[in-house]
């Protein structure tokens, strides 16, 4: 069998390691793992490769927040077909941060990280036509976006705020790619994965009733699954299709993707 390659972003939190662990026991996936945290990275590429010996493991250093880093990590794989891209990377600041740009880090990272690897990798995923799939994980805890002011500039900033905005942006954007690429062979679809006790879920104040491994089955089902594999802009949860409102405003999405694309 020739060998898919996935690329899972924020890979060695809890459910983003979670993802691989369960992609790498398929010896035919090539797993590129990416996040900024070097000694987490490179421990967790060791950690997968020992425990399920595949040996086609890989750890890139990235910072999503920074689109020229993001650009970079593309640019080393740039004649890499990449069949899959999962987005999973998320940050959640206690106070309002910028990032080196003046971007709020919250929006740079779990909004614009993703836009940026979509945008990156939309001809490596393009080599892949017609199975080439991108999975957004985002949330049921969603809600508030504000359109005028996406950081936080008036509004009073929480981290609970911040993060409700960036997974209801990940729903809507998700449509508006899937139609964007709807006769170029690449699906995109989007999910609650589930709740793990994680770092992230910590800071904004919540535990987590599920395993990792528990968490990780809807975005690697979306990722695999010959069930989806027609299947795009759709928002999933525990494996089926939900319905989500923040879909149906097809103005305001298009606003929303034409104020990211500018970033």
């Amino acid at each position: 069998m020739v060998k898919k390659t996935i690329i899972v972003t924020g890979a060695y939190g809890g459910i983003g390691k979670a993802i691989c662990k369960i992609l790498a026991k398929d010896l035919n996936n090539q797993i590129i793992l990416a996040g900024r945290n070097e000694k987490e990275l490179y421990s967790t590429v060791e950690e997968i490769k020992s425990k399920t010996n595949n040996n086609s493991i890989q750890g890139y250093i990235v910072d999503f927040s920074l689109k020229e880093l993001i650009e970079n990590f593309a640019l080393q794989l740039q004649n890499q077909p990449i069949d899959v891209l999962i987005n999973n990377h998320a940050t959640g600041p206690q106070k309002r941060e910028l990032t080196k740009h003046g971007i709020e880090v919250q929006f740079a990272t779990n909004v614009l990280g993703y836009i940026w690897m979509i945008n990156a990798f939309e001809n490596n995923l393009k080599k892949c036509s017609p199975n080439a799939r991108i999975v957004n994980v985002a949330s049921y805890w969603a809600g508030g976006l504000d359109i005028n002011d996406l950081e936080y500039e008036k509004r009073r900033y929480t981290t609970d705020d911040a993060y409700r905005q960036a997974k209801q942006a990940n729903r809507m954007l998700t449509l508006a790619y899937a139609e964007k690429f709807l006769h170029d062979g690449i699906t995109v679809n989007v999910c609650h994965p589930g709740d793990s006790n994680t770092k992230l879920s910590n800071s904004l104040g919540f535990g987590g009733h599920e395993t990792p491994e528990e968490s990780a089955k809807t975005p690697v089902y979306l990722a695999i699954s010959n069930d989806v594999a027609h299947i795009t802009g759709k928002y999933f949860r525990d494996c089926r299709i939900q319905d989500d409102p923040f879909m149906k405003d097809k103005e305001l999405i298009k606003k929303l993707y034409d104020i990211c694309q500018k970033y």
